[in-house]
Order: C-alpha cells, then structure tokens, then sequence
C-alpha cells in the first residue's frame, strides 16, 4: 500500500518482487473467479431458462428444484458483496496502475463494476420479482467475466512484463 500512495506508481515500474506478489495474488484470483464460472455453469446453467429454474424452483422436470429461500439468498449476497468488494478493491488498484489509457481503464472499471452490482441484484430479482429477471444475471455475468479477465490479464500482463526504467 505503501507504494500506492507515493501518487505516481506503476506496476512495470515497481520493484520485481513487488511485481510477483502481485501476480501471484492475480493468478489466486483468477483461480477463484474460474471456480466461480464453474459453479455457474455447471450448477446453474448458462440459459435464462435455468438462472430462473435454479433461483424460483421447478416441479416440472425429472428433477424436482426448490426455490431458494431468503436466508439463502442473504447468506449468500452477505458473503459475496464482502468478499468480491475486497477483490474489486484489490484488482482496480492494480488495473489503475497499469500504462492503459484512462478511457479503457473508466469502461473496464465501469463493465467490471456493473456486473458486480448484477450479480448480486439478480438472484433478489429473479426469485421474488419476475423469471425474466434471470437476462439481468446473464448480462450481469458477461460484463463481470469481461471486467474482471481484463483487470486480471492487463495487471498481470504489467507484472509480468519487462520493468520499465525511471
């Protein structure tokens, strides 16, 4: 943190050590948002169809789903927005500190923050407003994978890259 605030830090100008924590912590990331994509896909489904099914409950198929409940839900989203606040926080410093041109870095911050803000919308609004309310997951999602795959790859790409001299 310290080397945030000197004002002027850049990833590719921090010293090498500095550099592999960083990512390290981008590959541990990386690790936890693509089991996240896993449980999406694989738990929930990729259809506005099955977002609905898995958050409002289903009786029609060979398998009965049942609704989730409010605990459930708040469990869950009281979690989430802790714990992917910190990783936002996290990655959109590194993302600032990297040599992309501020208006990449305002709409990779915006798409990245938006589909935070989403996902964690989404599943209150699927489950006690409407069906169709699963889109806003998916839209949500693709911004988020977006987002955060770039913050990842550009930061770590800094991290990784060559140290540019003072």
């Amino acid at each position: 943190m310290r080397e945030f605030a000197k004002g002027q830090f850049t990833l590719r100008q921090a010293p090498r050590a500095l550099r592999l924590i960083y990512a390290g912590f981008l590959f541990l990331t990386a690790l936890g948002l693509l089991s996240q994509l896993g449980f999406q896909v694989g738990r929930i489904g990729l259809s506005p169809q099955a977002i609905a099914r898995y958050y409002r409950g289903d009786d029609t198929g060979a398998v009965m789903a049942f609704p989730k409940t409010f605990g459930q839900l708040l469990e869950v989203t009281h979690a989430h927005t802790f714990m992917m606040a910190v990783v936002f926080l996290v990655l959109a410093h590194l993302f600032a500190a990297t040599d992309v041109a501020d208006i990449v870095k305002s709409i990779v911050l915006a798409a990245s923050f938006t589909g935070l803000l989403g996902d964690l919308a989404a599943p209150w609004l699927i489950r006690y407003v409407a069906a169709r309310c699963a889109w806003i997951a998916l839209v949500s999602w693709m911004f988020q994978w977006a987002g955060l795959a770039a913050l990842i790859g550009m930061s770590g790409w800094e991290c990784l890259g060559r140290r540019h001299p003072r």
